[in-house]
């Protein structure tokens, strides 16, 4: 049965439940033939885990139905991961990545091609009982908004009721959400279009984290599922795990002469432009965050450029259907610095030594390496013993 292209790219609807049924490919089933679906559910919790979005990083690698049968797979991976962190990454990723692909998709045009079916802004509306809360704004002003007409397709400002936005607009957003900053008027609450973006990012969220995590052990056939699962569950829980308990930068000022040899390799081949894989590029940002530095920082250490006027004026967010790769990269990079500054660090270290080597990023080891198990460490016990040291940063910035 072929799969509607909507709920591959939005498996949280819940048409796309339905979907899976008629598919008649249980995830257990696909497991235990460790169908693709499997491999792409992983690297839907991976990316999100280590980087916020669940798109793959391949799109044409794969079909329709791999990607709908991909998001029950997920849901039993982060569930077997079984901790908090995992959950609220997995949920928050889905949600931003719903976003951006909302962005692109309101701005179609309505003969947009049939090979990428498009949700329509009445479409999502209706899929969260949204329907009759959201308006566009087709006035100048609050005195003249209801009686304008022939706006834009995409207005620049909504109405939306007040429930709604109470129900989805937390508190920690920002002063700018309070209502006492807004314009409020007969029970609707003026928003920006990217300010709707935002509330429908968190009514994804909101659904995705629902019933997670699921049990699967201990029910019919979990047991198994989760037998088959362990070497991926593993590998998943050292994204989160993986972490030195002395291997904390903190404070201390980034001297790129004392960095490990890995990390002065990637910063070398950053430097000379070369993409890096996603697991090399995680691995050196990471590492430049754990030291505070911020988007600027990293993005003129790594001499990576600046991004045209033409991709600021996208909003910053790719459209999906392009790989990673293709992404500009200085924006890659700045949204990555975002993603991980914006995180636990006790949660979303730089990876141990054991990892760079699994990932083949460990690269001419001295004698320090042997005595570490972490890049921290390693830079830890450089800087020590070098003693007086001058900041990069200060360097950079005249200083």
């Amino acid at each position: 049965m072929p799969i509607d292209p909507l709920y591959a790219r939005y498996p949280f609807f819940d048409g796309a439940r339905e979907a899976v049924r008629e598919a008649d490919l249980s995830p257990a089933a696909l497991i235990a033939e460790d169908a693709p679906a499997v491999e792409r559910g992983r690297e839907r919790v991976e990316r999100a885990l280590m980087e916020g979005t669940v798109a793959a990083e391949e799109p044409g690698r794969w079909d329709r139905r791999e990607q709908l049968l991909s998001y029950p797979i997920a849901r039993i991976l982060v569930s077997l991961i079984d901790t908090p962190a995992a959950v609220d990454k997995y949920a928050t990723a889905e949600a931003t990545t719903a976003r951006e692909r909302f962005r692109a998709d309101f701005s179609e045009p309505d003969e947009g091609p049939a090979s990428r079916r498009t949700a329509s802004l009445e479409t999502v509306l209706r899929e969260f009982d949204l329907e009759g809360t959201v308006r566009p704004d087709r006035g100048n002003g609050p005195g003249d908004r209801r009686e304008r007409t022939g706006a834009s397709r995409s207005p620049s400002h909504y109405w939306v009721a007040l429930g709604p936005y109470l129900d989805f607009a937390e508190s920690d957003w920002g002063s700018r959400w309070r209502l006492v900053n807004r314009e409020v008027e007969d029970g609707e609450v003026r928003i920006a279009s990217d300010q709707l973006y935002r509330l429908l990012e968190a009514a994804v969220e909101d659904r995705v984290a629902a019933g997670l995590p699921v049990e699967v052990r201990g029910t019919d056939g979990g047991d198994a599922i989760a037998d088959a699962l362990d070497p991926t569950v593993a590998a998943l829980k050292s994204l989160l795990d993986d972490h030195d308990t002395g291997a904390h930068a903190g404070d201390e000022a980034v001297v790129p002469a004392l960095f490990p040899p890995c990390m002065k390799a990637l910063v070398r081949r950053a430097r000379e432009g070369e993409s890096l894989s996603s697991h090399a590029e995680f691995s050196l940002v990471s590492f430049l965050v754990a030291f505070g530095m911020d988007d600027q920082d990293v993005v003129t250490l790594l001499d990576v450029g600046e991004d045209s006027p033409a991709d600021d004026a996208a909003g910053g967010s790719p459209n999906e259907s392009a790989a990673d790769e293709d992404r500009p990269p200085a924006e890659r990079i700045r949204a990555r610095v975002e993603y991980l500054a914006d995180t636990d660090s006790t949660q979303f270290p730089p990876p141990s030594c054991t990892t760079m080597q699994s990932y083949g990023i460990c690269v001419d080891p001295d004698e320090r390496c042997e005595t570490i198990s972490h890049p921290l460490s390693y830079y830890t016990s450089a800087v020590s013993e070098a003693g007086d040291v001058r900041d990069w940063r200060d360097a950079a910035n005249g200083d």
